[in-house]
């Protein structure tokens, strides 16, 4: 009777037991997860610092006599963009002339102002204007009309609109040569720029 009622207990002690673990295990679990984060949770919090504000940059220089109608040389620092613009030719002055008809492209004075008007339009197109142009080559073709000399001077009257005014004080560097000839009868003029942007 002894030995029953021993035994009866001992298998009630460990019912009991049995209970309290299947209750306490669900917190177990909890605390094992708990001590497993504790290092991420423990670390201070990490933020990426702002971004520095973008250094300012210095403006292109514009080297030469202030009476000269060209910068004897212009200095672009890092940082800036280099815009390319292509060798640009006078328009045509006659579109609607019949079929057949030689293109009209004026004289030396006429095509370089078509020209430079070309070339402001395609720099403000992207933002950019005259004052932006750093470097210009300017190709003149002989003038028939001046013994077979390049107008120089035609050039020059139309250039000093665009160059070296109240409005736009800026000028670039520049060459300027006699070509044997453009790639259509009667062109005069072709003009490339190099234009320099801030980013």
């Amino acid at each position: 009777m002894v030995e029953r009622h021993s035994a009866h207990a001992i298998r009630r002690a460990a019912n009991i037991k049995g209970e309290d673990l299947m209750r306490r295990l669900p917190i177990l679990a909890g605390l094992i997860v708990l001590a497993a984060a504790a290092p991420a949770l423990a670390k201070p919090a990490t933020h990426k610092p702002a971004p520095a504000p973008a250094p300012s940059l210095a403006p292109v220089t514009h080297v030469g006599p202030a009476a000269s109608p060209i910068a004897s040389a212009a200095f672009v620092p890092a940082g800036y963009g280099i815009f390319y613009v292509s060798g640009q030719t006078p328009p045509v002055l006659n579109a609607d002339a019949p079929k057949g008809t030689a293109p009209d492209f004026g004289d030396t004075k006429t095509q370089t102002l078509g020209i430079m008007k070309k070339i402001q339009d395609i720099l403000k197109a992207q933002g950019m204007g005259m004052g932006d142009v750093v470097m210009m080559r300017v190709y003149l073709a002989g003038d028939p009309a001046k013994g077979g000399k390049m107008d120089f001077a035609g050039m020059m009257e139309s250039y000093n609109q665009f160059f070296g005014t109240a409005d736009q004080p800026n000028k670039p560097a520049r060459v300027t040569v006699q070509v044997a000839s453009l790639v259509a009868p009667g062109m005069l003029a072709e003009i490339e720029v190099q234009a320099a942007k801030k980013p």
